[in-house]
């Protein structure tokens, strides 16, 4: 008998064909489902090679205190294997993130507070406690091992599972890791594949998907690794979150939704390809929103 744990559970998600939504029959369109991962969403990768680099590295321990800003899925990814690493870690999040997003992190054993200002607010509350209480933060948006964990693992799956002939990646664009290590990864075997990444429409607010201010730019984005950006409004996310359930069978966030809106334009163009586009998470966490009503 194999001795896996929880954490060997982590990525090779499966990829599944769309059936319905994509009409367009010299393309094939895959979605890469990442609520698979134990922790329900693609940022258990992240969390996990944060996590256990800075463990091995000795910048951590249990006597740490750890704080990070998140909008929700990296939080409960942070929450659920800083658990098993016996660490104490706070996380912070904009006040009108769903209850469901609060009770998981906090069944983890995390610590939750709650900022007013959204997700920059929870950013800017998090380097105060950094820069004057002794917190150690991950800072997701400019950690390396953030978006090298997709170049170790969400990369080579999409290869490996697609044999080699994807010409397309399309995901969502948060704090970025998904699309750089991705990017890095797949460009190395073939620098034809194309790297789409998704951002709302001006007015637009759809979590998980941003267009930063300046200011609050991901320190690890690389505008050179994405070969062209497709907006979507949040009512299209919305509505094509609400399809993917019931015509595709998949229960997943509104990042997810607008990630396949940009897919399926994209399909729409081409004369042929092989689409992967990212499901970042399960849907249930929203169950208590207006998402599915």
């Amino acid at each position: 008998m194999k001795n896996r744990t929880i954490l060997d559970q982590i990525g090779n998600t499966p990829l599944v064909k769309s059936m319905v939504l994509n009409t367009n029959p010299n393309v094939s369109l895959y979605f890469k489902l990442e609520g698979d991962n134990p922790g329900g969403s693609v940022k258990d990768r992240a969390a996990y090679n944060m996590i256990k680099n800075a463990v091995d590295a000795g910048e951590i321990d249990a006597s740490t205190k750890l704080i990070e800003a998140t909008s929700g899925n990296t939080g409960i990814a942070l929450a659920m294997i800083a658990g098993i690493f016996k660490l104490n870690i706070e996380l912070v999040m904009p006040e009108n993130s769903t209850k469901e997003r609060v009770q998981t992190m906090k069944a983890y054993g995390a610590k939750v507070t709650l900022h007013p200002d959204g997700i920059e607010g929870a950013r800017d509350y998090t380097t105060a406690k950094v820069e004057n209480e002794g917190y150690y933060t991950f800072n997701q948006f400019a950690n390396e091992d953030n978006w090298k964990a997709h170049y170790k693992t969400t990369g080579p799956e999409i290869w490996r599972d697609t044999e080699g002939e994807v010409t397309h990646f399309v995901s969502s664009m948060g704090t970025t890791g998904t699309i750089m290590g991705v990017s890095s990864f797949l460009k190395e075997q073939n620098k034809n594949i194309q790297i789409v990444g998704v951002q709302p429409t001006d007015g637009s607010s759809i979590p998980g998907i941003r267009k930063w201010p300046t200011a609050y730019l991901p320190a690890i984005f690389d505008a050179k690794k994405v070969d062209r950006t497709i907006e979507v409004s949040r009512d299209e996310a919305i509505e094509m979150t609400r399809r993917l359930a019931k015509e595709e069978g998949i229960l997943a966030g509104m990042s997810s939704g607008g990630a396949t809106v940009a897919a399926l334009k994209l399909a729409s163009q081409l004369e042929s390809g092989i689409i992967v586009s990212i499901i970042c998470d399960r849907g249930d966490r929203y169950l208590s929103s207006d998402l599915f009503e």
